[in-house]
């Protein structure tokens, strides 16, 4: 799933939505743009747009819990108005040949908005839908809503994808047993925190590979090169590794003090070394 385009009223990609979309970029990868908007127009061209990259679908954002979206009507913050919904999907599907899917959570404010909003998604011809099951206002906080997702199956015709707190092949495992009629998984922060974590939920084991910290550290040097190509100054490189950072530490011994030891890098040499330091506790 790409990030997601945002235009904020101007008719115009940016040129990071452009890099994360050009097939030249993906090409290993079987990548679905996403949009985020409340706007049926807005939806339209950015249809229109990645229908041209050759992209068959585009991934509708109605789960974006953080305010400064939320609070613009768009992300979670649209699932307290089911008629708005409707009008895009009616126009999008009235006018573009792309093929929808949605991303939601149970409700903004409430746990029961879905109600609302299932039946009007219900009404269109969507590939799926993923829920996260939580609302918009905890943000990532508190514990997921199990019970309403399972009213979700028992309520939504379509396909419908598991989200949120998988970050572990033992938590995936109750899951799947809570869940035996859902077949497909989404995985976020989970992943960031362990990037081994879905190889080893497809292989169904609790082990990791023999080699884990020497394939880490070339996956962490590769991202590490990348943004010092794409970033301008070691700032902005820092601050883009800082936040990978808050997750990585999850998967190592005392997370705490690790995390404090990235922090406190003021140069690149600096973070390095620190880095070096955490796998080196970790073999």
């Amino acid at each position: 799933m790409a990030p997601y385009i945002r235009l904020n009223g101007k008719a115009e990609i940016k040129a990071a939505n452009e890099r994360d979309l050009l097939p030249a970029n993906n090409h290993s990868l079987d990548l679905i743009p996403q949009i985020i908007t409340k706007d049926a127009n807005e939806f339209l061209l950015v249809a229109d747009y990645v229908l041209g990259l050759g992209y068959n679908e585009l991934n509708w954002n109605l789960g974006c819990p953080y305010p400064m979206v939320a609070k613009r009507g768009m992300g979670s913050g649209l699932l307290k108005s089911p008629a708005i919904i409707d009008e895009v999907l009616k126009q999008v599907f009235a006018e573009s040949e792309i093929k929808i899917s949605v991303k939601m959570r149970l409700g903004y404010e409430r746990t029961d908005e879905f109600f609302q909003v299932l039946p009007i998604l219900d009404k269109y011809p969507l590939e799926n839908i993923s829920i996260h099951p939580r609302i918009g206002k905890q943000l990532y906080k508190g514990d997921v809503y199990l019970d309403e997702f399972a009213r979700c199956m028992e309520l939504s015709k379509h396909t419908l994808i598991y989200n949120g707190d998988i970050t572990s092949v033992q938590r995936f495992r109750e899951m799947k047993d809570r869940f035996p009629g859902i077949e497909k998984w989404m995985i976020g922060r989970g992943l960031i925190a362990d990037p081994f974590l879905p190889t080893m939920i497809k292989a169904d084991t609790l082990d990791y590979p023999e080699n884990r910290i020497e394939v880490f550290k070339q996956f962490h040097d590769m991202l590490l090169a990348s943004y010092t190509e794409a970033l301008s100054g070691s700032k902005h490189v820092l601050q883009k590794m800082y936040y990978f950072w808050e997750y990585f530490v999850r998967s190592f011994p005392n997370s705490g003090k690790g995390l404090k030891m990235i922090k406190k890098a003021k140069n690149i040499e600096s973070y390095k070394e620190r880095v070096r330091s955490i796998l080196d506790s970790a073999t």
